[in-house]
């Protein structure tokens, strides 16, 4: 049984589920696992099926049964959440390593859930309301604070569907808009103290490996890469620190993107990324990011308690 289970460790066959494998993170993760030794292949997780049962759960890609997968690096987009979670849980089921489990990218890419869940354990918070109809949206306004403020969809990624709202009457056509289309939001205060930057604290395990600051450019409020901003690498403060750290592991991620701002209260949260970017953060901190993931799945693979000593199965 040890024999069996410590070539497992030792060499795995590492599964990237990303849609693209000439994008940066993917590109890197792959570069990555090789150096250590690793057989990295790249899944496209919109192209698996699955045979959902309790005997033999299964994954099927291109025709086969997808075999002899030791881990695998959820990659997966806001606009496929859905799908790309179901794969990661039949994955979890066949008793696969995942890096993020199903349930925390689930949590974090539902902006309402996951925030409700920071508050329930004393995270750090920018003033946040909800409401469903537009009858609310005065009172709704006067709790965050009123204007300026953030209205933002609950599920978004990368600044899209956040707008920055400079008078009541602004938020009330926003809003009502949004509504008007059946969009669930989110209404916030806009913490202008933080001067359209924000702090991105790259979570691997129980620490942050590498900080970054994002300036929003000029005449944007939003701070994304993508957007525009601009990154470099900054010191965070111990408080910045511990409350990355719990945010991740609230949201019960292992590896995580937490984006923080700087008010007058102290770090709040504003987001926490499920499948965190590598190229701004390896960039900005002049850090192996990717390689510090592979070494993170090679000691949570060694503490994994080995369900059968069977070797694994071969190749698909």
């Amino acid at each position: 049984m040890g024999i069996f289970y410590k070539d497992i460790v030792s060499i795995m066959r590492i599964a990237i589920l990303s849609r693209n494998k000439k994008l940066y993170s993917t590109r890197r993760l792959i570069e990555a696992a090789k150096e250590h030794g690793h057989d990295p292949i790249v899944v496209d997780f919109l192209r698996c099926y699955m045979n959902i049962t309790s005997h033999h759960p299964t994954i099927h890609y291109h025709g086969k049964e997808l075999q002899g997968i030791n881990a695998i690096i959820p990659r997966i987009g806001a606009s496929v959440s859905f799908y790309g979670a179901a794969v990661v849980r039949q994955f979890e089921m066949m008793g696969v390593y995942s890096l993020n489990k199903s349930v925390g990218i689930t949590r974090s890419r539902d902006k309402l859930h996951s925030l409700q869940m920071l508050s329930s354990k004393g995270i750090g918070l920018p003033v946040t309301g909800f409401a469903n109809k537009p009858g609310d949206i005065e009172d709704l306004t006067k709790m965050v604070g009123g204007a300026p403020l953030v209205v933002k969809f609950i599920e978004g990624t990368q600044g899209i569907g956040v707008v920055l709202t400079e008078t009541d009457q602004a938020a009330d056509s926003v809003i009502q808009a949004f509504m008007g289309l059946r969009a669930n939001i989110l209404v916030q205060e806009y913490i202008e103290e933080a001067k359209g930057a924000d702090i991105r604290c790259f979570v691997i395990g129980n620490r942050v490996v590498a900080a970054m600051k994002r300036q929003a450019r000029e005449g944007e409020f939003r701070s994304n890469i993508h957007r525009g901003g601009k990154a470099e690498l900054v010191r965070i403060t111990p408080e910045e620190r511990s409350t990355a750290v719990r945010s991740a592991k609230i949201m019960g991620l292992s590896i995580a993107g937490v984006d923080i701002l700087r008010s007058n209260h102290g770090p709040v949260v504003i987001e926490v990324n499920s499948t965190p970017g590598l190229e701004g953060i390896e960039s900005a901190s002049g850090k192996n990011i990717a390689g510090m993931i592979i070494d993170y799945i090679e000691k949570s693979m060694k503490r994994k308690k080995p369900r059968t000593g069977k070797p694994p199965a071969k190749k698909a």
